[in-house]
C-alpha cells in the first residue's frame, strides 16, 4: 500500500478542462490541437500529499484498525435482538391527543374543538405529498369531522 502512495507523485499529469464543438465539457490529461487555445488545465500535482503527510495518514489507518480490532474483542454490552436477558419494562407510552374521545352526546362546540386538536396532533406526522406517518396514530386519536352531524362551522362575524 504504502509503495502504490509514494509511487503517485511520480505519476501526477496536468489535468485539462474544455467544451467541445457538441457544448460537452471534456476533462483529460491529453487535449486535443484545436481546443488546445481554451483548455484550462490544474497541476495536479498540488493535491498530492507530502511524505510527512503520507506518514500520518498511515498512522491514523493503523491506529483506527487497531482501536477497530480491540472494540471487535470486547463482549457486547447489550444483548443481541432475540438474545435471552433481563427484560425489560416498555417505556409509558405517552396520552394520545386528544385525550378525549366523541360519544353521541358531545356537543358540537366540544367536537369542533377535538377535531382540530386532532388535526394539530397529525400536523407534524404529515408529508410532503400529503399522507401521514404511522407514527402519528400511535401519539393522535382520529377524530372524524363533525361536519355531517353539526353542519359546516359557524364562526363569529368580525
Amino acid at each position: 500500500m504504502t509503495l502504490a502512495l509514494l509511487a503517485a507523485p511520480l505519476a501526477a499529469k496536468p489535468i485539462c478542462r474544455w467544451v467541445d464543438s457538441n457544448g460537452r465539457t471534456q476533462i483529460s490529461d491529453v487535449v486535443p490541437e484545436r481546443y488546445q487555445s481554451i483548455a484550462v488545465c490544474t497541476d495536479s500535482q498540488q493535491y498530492e500529499l507530502s511524505e510527512q503527510q503520507q506518514r500520518a495518514a498511515e498512522q491514523r489507518v493503523e491506529a483506527d484498525r487497531a482501536r477497530a480490532a480491540r472494540d471487535a474483542a470486547k463482549p457486547a454490552a447489550v444483548p443481541a435482538s432475540g438474545s435471552p436477558g433481563p427484560a425489560r419494562a416498555a417505556p409509558p407510552r405517552p396520552a394520545k391527543r386528544p385525550a378525549e374521545v366523541v360519544t353521541e352526546s358531545t356537543d358540537c362546540t366540544t367536537w369542533w374543538r377535538l377535531y382540530d386538536e386532532s388535526a394539530a396532533c397529525f400536523g407534524p406526522y404529515r408529508t410532503t405529498r400529503g399522507g401521514i406517518r404511522a407514527e402519528a396514530f400511535e401519539a393522535c386519536n382520529v377524530i372524524a369531522s363533525p361536519e355531517a352531524k353539526c353542519g359546516p362551522r359557524v364562526t363569529a362575524p368580525r
